[in-house]
């Protein structure tokens, strides 16, 4: 999946805030102590995304981001932010499903799910189907996306 022209940039997912698209989380299976913590982390994370806020999202991407997009291409943090905050994109709310928090230490942890993304890009409709892993690594004391992973469900 191309994450960008014509249509997207990246997808991820989780509840709306303010004015936002909604995402709701089917089930979700968290392995791991202090599981509200880290679902606070990656809904922020989601909400930034489907917000556009990309202030938020410079701050929760790390510099060194690795963007595996649904191509397989690898991208970085640029491609990602630009991704979601083009001009003109919009999104409507999503539903996750098999939704999974692992955590893999005390500063890291990754979030998989399923979802379906649809909204308007370039004045055109899009839907797509894609599963979704995101790291997240504790650096300096914030939670920080140090590497993404997208790949687009046929359908």
């Amino acid at each position: 999946m191309n994450l960008r022209p014509p249509v997207l940039a990246v997808l991820l997912a989780s509840f709306a805030p303010c004015g936002a698209p909604a995402i709701a989380a089917a089930e979700t299976v968290v392995t791991g102590p202090r599981h509200a913590d880290l679902l606070a982390v990656a809904d922020a994370f989601d909400r930034a995304q489907l917000a556009q806020d990309r202030a938020m999202l410079e701050r929760m991407v790390d510099d060194g981001l690795i963007f595996i997009q649904s191509s397989g291409e690898r991208a970085g943090k640029k491609a990602f932010i630009d991704g979601w905050t083009a001009p003109g994109d919009s999104y409507d709310p999503v539903k996750l499903s098999d939704r999974v928090v692992i955590r893999l230490g005390a500063d890291a942890f990754m979030v998989s799910a399923s979802a379906v993304l649809s909204g308007t890009s370039g004045g055109k409709r899009f839907s797509s189907s894609f599963r979704f892993t995101d790291t997240f690594r504790r650096i300096a004391g914030e939670w920080r996306a140090v590497h993404i992973q997208v790949t687009r469900i046929p359908g």
